[in-house]
């Protein structure tokens, strides 16, 4: 296995043109600001768009990106793990826009989905609260509720890793349509 390169923001501008740039991000997030020409392949459909990232790597190379470059980091190892090179941008969407480049947010865009991030921080913070309020209500010992979501965020940042995201990912506003990622596979392979 390799380990994944990463491309700073002013680097990874200057060569867009020549990338295939693939957001890992859920498609609420994509749609509310991504790369110009990024194409939306959620991180958990990484594995079905696999022989078509490979075709594409044929044609140059592949620049995987998210929020924050922790989701395009697995993504990169995943390639890595099938055969499959491909560079990170550093720091993620995030740092694209806090360094002036700009994002492409299309116009049929009919509602705006909060960043996974935001999600995490709402739903962790509703079940930490709802333990408490549990724990003085009802008994005390719902309050192990809120103990076992601040061990997840702790666990979360000493991994780098996040299972209530990976959770939350599932829902229905945050998964692709098949027909959008079955043309979105379709783009990739014809690009």
């Amino acid at each position: 296995m390799t380990t994944p390169t990463a491309l700073a923001t002013d680097e990874a501008r200057t060569r867009l043109h020549e990338l295939t740039v693939i957001d890992v991000r859920t498609p609420g997030e994509y749609v509310g600001g991504h790369l110009p020409g990024a194409l939306n392949i959620p991180l958990d459909q990484l594995q079905r768009a696999l022989p078509d990232i490979r075709h594409a790597t044929d044609r140059g190379d592949v620049l995987v990106v998210c929020a924050s470059g922790a989701r395009s980091q697995n993504a990169c190892k995943i390639l890595a793990e099938n055969g499959i090179t491909a560079a990170t941008l550093s720091g993620g969407t995030g740092a694209w826009a806090a360094d002036g480049h700009e994002l492409h947010r299309p116009q049929s865009a009919s509602r705006a989905t909060w960043g996974m991030e935001r999600q995490v921080r709402l739903t962790a913070g509703v079940i930490v609260l709802l333990g408490l309020l549990l724990g003085l209500v009802v008994h005390p010992a719902f309050q192990l509720i809120s103990a076992g979501i601040a061990g997840g965020l702790v666990f979360s940042a000493l991994t780098n890793t996040c299972g209530m995201a990976a959770m939350l990912a599932k829902l229905p506003h945050n998964r692709p349509r098949a027909a959008d990622l079955d043309n979105t596979l379709a783009s990739l392979r014809n690009r």
